[in-house]
């Protein structure tokens, strides 16, 4: 029986610097499924075993139309068999539009959001779609009902104003020796910006920001969580900064992680 589905999101029309997520999921899925691994999580949950993963494909996109709409309809029929969904990015951006289809199944989840910056501008470069404000769109239309953002050290003075106006939980980075200790109610959903690994773990990104989590930080986390995992996003991974695949690797590693958390956990009904 399936447990889990895949889908990927090959857009980075919103990056702000440079192109290349667009390119990762396919990459992070060759990692996933490379035969020099293993397929199983820390917690015993073997991914790669027949029927775990119901993989969609990536999402298509036609150059007439809307993005966003191509993207929750990908996601809603994704969500349909009733797994939790792991998204494979794409920049920071998808995770908008993946969170409008989530909350039309699940209600407003609470985000555990790990990245290098808070991606709350209420616009970036002009661009309200920017990957530096998907959150300040999620919050402003109630898709979410907690926002705790861990690993943050890009933070500007406007971040701050939107801490404060959606009533964000911001951990920065410098107060992660040791990790915070987290508890969720109802269903919770991660959205992992591989900038918020230290550059010597994730390299492959278009952002670097030296001083973040390890990658063993981030998996207890992970395991941490102590509700429904009822979806993910990994983002941000730009092979075109990559050193030797170090990035894919650590973001299948990822996968498996989240992958085998929301395997073991009870399940949430749809609209909990």
């Amino acid at each position: 029986m399936t447990k889990l589905s895949l889908l990927g999101v090959p857009h980075d029309g919103n990056s702000s610097f440079m192109r290349g997520p667009a390119e990762a999921p396919p990459l992070i899925r060759a990692e996933l499924f490379s035969d020099c691994y293993g397929g199983s999580s820390e917690t015993g949950v073997d991914l790669l075993a027949d029927g775990v993963i119901l993989d969609h494909g990536d999402v298509a996109f036609d150059d007439g139309g809307d993005p966003w709409t191509a993207i929750e309809l990908a996601v809603a029929a994704a969500l349909e068999p009733g797994h939790p969904l792991i998204t494979l990015g794409g920049d920071h951006a998808v995770t908008w539009p993946i969170l409008m289809s989530v909350h039309r199944r699940h209600g407003p989840v609470s985000i555990l959001h790990i990245d290098a910056h808070p991606d709350l501008y209420d616009a970036y470069q002009d661009n309200p779609r920017s990957h530096a404000s998907p959150f300040a769109r999620i919050m402003e239309q109630g898709l979410a009902s907690r926002l705790v953002q861990v690993g943050l050290r890009a933070i500007h003075p406007d971040h701050r104003a939107q801490f404060e106006r959606f009533g964000v939980e911001a951990i920065e980075a410098r107060h992660c020796s040791p990790l915070p200790k987290l508890r969720f109610d109802g269903p919770v959903y991660i959205s992992l910006d591989l900038d918020g690994l230290d550059p010597s773990c994730a390299p492959g990104v278009s952002h670097r920001e030296p001083g973040g989590l390890t990658t063993r930080q981030v998996i207890e986390l992970i395991q941490s969580i102590d509700a429904p995992i009822v979806g993910a996003d990994i983002v941000e991974y730009n092979p075109r900064c990559d050193l030797g695949g170090m990035t894919a690797t650590v973001a299948a590693k990822l996968v498996k992680e989240i992958g085998g958390m929301m395997v073991n956990a009870r399940p949430a009904s749809a609209g909990s």
